[in-house]
């Protein structure tokens, strides 16, 4: 659960960015990642995730995947699997063997996986296309973002845009502390069909499970 809340805090600033004096071309960027992600009825992708230190150096490299459908997602990250039906949130931690349930927190600052791929530019960030370039055959552009709240605990997000698919390709988060946290999508599916059963635990699957209900 507590990389879990890494991940989501660490992608967390690209979900609001500041409006003002920003770059255009950034923004029609991100307005077609926007309404490209709002066209799918379901997501399944997966993705990588490293951890660098302010010389470079690999201090983690791991992987994780990631359902979503409507209000409802799963993500299974590090140990770690997440169900949400859009009413309840089942936390899974596997070395513990134990699943944590809550319900769905409301309001518009409420963080969901969903809100990682669409709606992150409304404010809090100074934004620029910084420009393109090749990678694996496709073109990704990039957006560098600058928090306008200094206390913040990074300096600077990087955004690179699959500029064909217009989909997020990469998040880069420059801690202020010096490491170096990205997260680069490997593969992604869309309007699949994914039963909603994908998204609810399922205690029997899970032998001798301890549950801890804070409903």
């Amino acid at each position: 659960m507590k990389k879990f809340i890494l991940f989501i805090a660490l992608l967390l600033p690209i979900l609001t960015i500041a409006q003002g004096k920003n770059d255009p071309a950034a923004k029609t960027i991100l307005d077609g990642v926007s309404n490209k992600f709002k066209t799918y009825t379901t997501v399944d992708a997966t993705f990588s995730y490293k951890v660098e230190n302010a010389a470079g150096k690999a201090l983690s490299n791991k992987s994780g995947a990631i359902k979503l459908k409507g209000t409802k997602y799963r993500v299974s990250f590090n140990g770690q699997e997440i169900f949400c039906d859009g009413k309840t949130v089942w936390n899974y931690d596997k070395g513990a063997n134990e699943v944590t349930i809550s319900k769905v927190e409301s309001g518009s600052g409420t963080i969901t996986p969903q809100k990682l791929f669409t709606n992150f530019y409304d404010k809090d960030f100074l934004y620029i296309l910084t420009g393109e370039k090749k990678v694996a055959g496709k073109t990704i552009q990039e957006i560098e973002m600058t928090p306008t709240d200094k206390s913040k605990p990074f300096h600077k997000v990087y955004v690179q845009v699959d500029k064909a698919a217009k989909t997020i390709y990469s998040t880069k988060v420059l801690e202020n502390a010096g490491n170096r946290y990205t997260y680069t999508v490997s593969t992604m599916k869309t309007n699949k069909t994914i039963a909603d059963a994908e998204f609810v635990f399922n205690k029997s699957k899970y032998p001798g499970v301890e549950e801890v209900d804070l409903r």
